[in-house]
């Protein structure tokens, strides 16, 4: 059997929600199974720890895939070549672009589909790309797997795609994330908020995070709490950012939200690990892997009571209208005053969390190749 693999976002040092979810199941896909032959294609030069197994191959195929003129160079030009050479048994793309025409069947791992409902999130040409290809993308792929039953429904009712057709994987955690201890927590606490407890929203600060929002309800909670806690801001910088520095500025919170950029794995655990609770409430979500996260690191969680959230978060978090201000904000003060509600929450966390892992996730996603491949024979 030989499978040819989209492997662009493993980027060292720079994996992100897609890309996590490629590493942690590629690599236990490609160790679980050395009779299969894998080819990896790569758009730049890559790392050698990428290359999990000595049944991979590795191929750097031009151009660079990050902006839409590049992504049909890439996927419609120098993918569909190597396929049509190759004729793999199969096309698997971890980030839901497929090669459309390519003499093989496809699998795409389509994680959620935003830029339908938000084309706005995204750069004008970007989301014209996504909405323009990603239907055409699911009708040809062989099945498609998605991250949330969430998102499978909302492939059926949008792109009009049969439910048997979809295979739901959910997110694993990463080993990294872990419990900190009251040490490193005031440790923590020092270096980035002067010793001062904090509220946490992680991941990049895209648009559809609602960021904005998180800031105004936490300068609500401020003015009604009085009380000294910070909130930070973990994760890269998006494009939108103005509207972010925007609601800073606005509520006067310019020494009370600290962003502290991409952080180091171990860095993110213990930044995580050392809130008082995690905020994150964006308006629309495939999965939410930092709701996991936190409950992997034992801390309440607030959450948006949207898409696939409530599904994640199970009864393990505070659910709350993302456009309501008010919401947010009340959330907050039960937290900061209630230790009981806390502790509830992190033990319906620690429960919570038991449906998830990246073991669960690899075996599913290789059941759904299976079936891509046996069903077509």
């Amino acid at each position: 059997m030989q499978i040819v693999v989209n492997t662009r976002l493993l980027l060292k040092d720079r994996l992100d929600g897609i890309g996590w979810f490629s590493y942690q199941t590629l690599k236990r896909i490609t160790q679980n199974n050395p009779n299969v032959h894998f080819i990896f294609l790569f758009d730049r030069e890559f790392d050698p720890d990428f290359i999990f197994s000595d049944n991979i191959t590795p191929l750097i195929i031009a151009p660079k895939a990050r902006h839409p003129i590049l992504y049909y160079a890439w996927f419609q030009l120098s993918v569909k070549k190597i396929l049509n050479n190759i004729k793999p048994d199969l096309f698997l793309s971890p980030d839901g672009f497929l090669s459309l025409g390519a003499s093989c069947l496809q699998l795409p791992v389509i994680h959620d589909i935003n830029f339908h409902h938000h084309p706005k999130d995204s750069k004008w040409l970007s989301a014209k790309y996504y909405n323009y290809f990603f239907p055409k993308f699911a009708k040809e792929a062989s099945r498609i797997a998605t991250v949330s039953e969430f998102s499978k429904n909302d492939l059926v009712t949008n792109y009009n795609v049969n439910p048997n057709k979809i295979d739901v994987i959910y997110n694993g955690i990463n080993s990294f994330f872990k419990p900190v201890d009251e040490k490193t927590k005031h440790s923590i606490r020092k270096k980035y908020t002067d010793g001062k407890n904090y509220f946490i929203s992680i991941g990049s600060l895209h648009p559809r995070k609602n960021i904005p929002n998180l800031i105004r309800a936490f300068a609500l909670f401020k003015k009604e709490s009085l009380s000294e806690i910070k909130l930070i801001l973990a994760g890269q910088i998006f494009w939108g950012f103005s509207d972010i520095n925007l609601a800073i500025k606005d509520n006067q919170l310019e020494n009370e939200v600290i962003l502290t950029g991409r952080l180091n794995d171990d860095e993110l655990s213990a930044v995580l690990g050392s809130a008082i609770a995690l905020t994150y409430v964006p308006y629309y979500e495939g999965f939410g892997i930092p709701l996991i996260e936190a409950m992997e690191v034992q801390i309440p969680i607030i959450t948006s009571n949207v898409t696939s959230l409530p599904e994640i978060a199970g009864d393990a978090a505070i659910l709350v209208n993302p456009l309501e201000i008010q919401e947010i904000k009340n959330a907050m003060m039960k937290i900061y005053n209630n230790e009981s509600i806390c502790k509830d929450l992190i033990t319906k966390g620690i429960l919570q969390k038991q449906k998830f892992s990246w073991d669960k996730s690899a075996n599913l996603l290789w059941d759904s190749i299976l079936l891509s491949i046996n069903s077509a024979k």
